[in-house]
């Protein structure tokens, strides 16, 4: 007999799973109650028995500025390569530095992460490549090698990958449930989005384009991953599949799919085991199968509207140098102003244009719409406002939010920059409180809530649930490199109250809700903390 839980509606079990995982004023999401320091996950996958492929450590030859590859400029294309490949992995899932403070030593990455924990893991199929061998391959950012998991048994196999290759993502949950508990796995969701913007940069710095395959059902994906297979991670931590990309010069051909891809691959190796022991959260694994993706058919292409080119960075660093140097924020001065000119530089960034990464990855239509906490924008009064990143966007958000709001065009902003004043005064005490009464989120130059259209994407989708939050991590990802671009920092906030924000808006229902929140300032440097090269370690060319 099926359990009550199997045999409820997916979509109920997300409706569950998502309002049982807020964080509320009086009261946090289930969570471990302290942290098992001894029991922390290793940060870094690996697969004992699989032959490994070193990769050499290219980005410093990488020419190409931020401003030409934000903008879409993109440089004569580099060849399909073991070399060229490298540096795709290198400057998206690779390390950026190394940290170390007392008798601790710890790697960032150009991927962020939630706490740092990196649930996401990188795997690429390709066929036969100069310098590679054709098959299933996971990346290993720590010695930046690919292991490779599978071996095709014919010749013929990756014909359908002409043309490209397949990056695709995959998460483990635990990593991020053995701090966060219950809420985890919208932290792993977050870092997917933030993942595949990173990689979509990297493509197009590659003179690549990137594209999510989003007919790729999860079953077909874990097949083909190697995922499925319990022999493989009997004593390890599971992983389950996130999402596919391709990448390559051209759109990928009609008769890519990971099901005849899956057939006669020979697998090697085992997963390496992250933590002495686990604790299973009940709810985390029924929203993961809730939210499954079935084979579907790929929807039409939503052709973005016709905005401007996008606004000048003014930034004169090269794409690899400031890929290497985003880092996550732990404080802001309170202090640091921005021009008004390089915040709507930002914003307009987050708007999707034909061929401008990253956003030129992603075929669904803007559903995520930024809720703006204004507190030290240089000739902007601080206050609420709000991006409609979409034309249709403006209507439903004016109907959805209750109260006495201006709704005033900010005149100052590039008259195409759909941007919004719903209120001035003083926000910085309401984006700490909503923040879990965190004061980064009030000293800074502004805070964002990330509002998303929910009940009506979900409805016959539900596991349209994880491509809200992987468009989140998408925005969040813009935000971050902008922000270095603009000579300050920012950071992503998943501890918030989730409906302290939509009473404050008058929402009402699950018609929207906050899916991520975020932060952009002057930040304070720890300068007890040491950084290291990221590849100190391997002396390798």
């Amino acid at each position: 007999m099926k359990s009550k839980s199997s045999q409820r509606d997916p979509l109920d079990q997300i409706i569950a799973y998502h309002q049982a995982s807020k964080h509320h004023l009086d009261r946090y999401a289930p969570g471990p109650g302290g942290l098992d320091w001894a029991n922390q996950p290793d940060p870094f996958r690996r697969f004992a028995g699989a032959a490994r492929v070193g990769l050499p450590l290219r980005a410093d030859s990488l020419p190409i500025s931020f401003e030409s590859a934000r903008r879409g400029e993109r440089p004569d294309a580099y060849p399909l390569e073991r070399d060229s490949l490298a540096l795709l992995f290198e400057l998206s899932l690779g390390l950026s530095a190394w940290k170390q403070h007392g008798g601790s030593r710890w790697a960032l990455r150009c991927n962020p992460s939630s706490g740092n924990l990196h649930p996401t893991e990188g795997y690429l199929i390709c066929p036969a490549l100069p310098g590679l061998a054709a098959g299933v391959h996971h990346y290993l950012s720590h010695d930046h090698v690919l292991e490779q998991r599978a071996t095709p048994d014919s010749n013929a196999w990756g014909d359908s990958l002409r043309g490209g290759v397949v990056v695709a993502l995959s998460g483990i949950h635990w990593r991020e449930a053995w701090k966060y508990g219950l809420r985890a796995y919208r932290y792993c969701q977050h870092d997917c989005g933030h993942a595949l913007a990173a990689l979509a940069y990297a493509a197009a710095a590659l003179g690549w384009r990137a594209r999510v395959l989003e007919n790729w059902g999860d079953d077909e994906l874990a097949a083909l991953l190697g995922l499925n297979r319990a022999e493989d991670f009997a004593d390890a931590e599971s992983e389950h599949p996130e999402i596919a990309l391709w990448i390559g010069l051209e759109p990928p051909p009609s008769d890519t799919a990971p099901g005849p891809l899956a057939e006669g691959l020979r697998f090697v190796g085992r997963a390496n085991r992250l933590s002495h022991a686990r604790r299973d959260w009940r709810g985390i694994d029924e929203v993961d199968r809730a939210a499954r993706r079935p084979k579907v058919a790929a929807s039409l292409a939503v052709q973005p509207p016709q905005y401007p080119p996008l606004t000048e960075s003014g930034c004169p660093a090269r794409a690899a140098d400031l890929i290497r140097q985003r880092r996550s924020a732990v404080a802001f001065d309170g202090v640091t102003p921005l021009a008004a000119e390089r915040w709507f530089g930002m914003l307009d960034a987050l708007l999707p244009r034909a061929g401008v990464p990253p956003l030129d990855a992603w075929s669904p239509p803007p559903r995520v719409h930024p809720v703006l906490f204004v507190h030290r924008i240089a000739g902007i009064t601080p206050g609420l406002y709000l991006l409609a990143r979409s034309p249709d966007a403006f209507s439903k958000l004016r109907e959805a939010l209750r109260g006495q709001w201006d709704w005033s065009k900010v005149d100052a902003a590039p008259e195409p920059l759909p941007l919004y004043r719903l209120t001035a005064g003083d926000a910085r005490e309401a984006a700490r409180i909503i923040s879990c009464h965190q004061d980064i989120a009030a000293d800074s130059c502004f805070a964002v809530g990330f509002l998303a259209e929910f009940a009506d994407p979900l409805q016959g989708k539900p596991w349209v649930y994880r491509e809200l939050f992987w468009e989140t991590g998408l925005l969040g990802q813009i935000l971050y490199l902008e922000a270095e671009a603009a000579g300050i920092r920012a950071t992503g906030i998943g501890c918030f109250f989730d409906d302290a924000l939509h009473q404050l808006l008058g929402l009402d229902g699950l018609g929207w809700q906050s899916l991520y929140h975020f932060t952009v300032g002057g930040s304070i440097e720890d300068r007890r903390l040491q950084t290291l090269p990221p590849y100190a370690h391997l002396h390798r060319p």
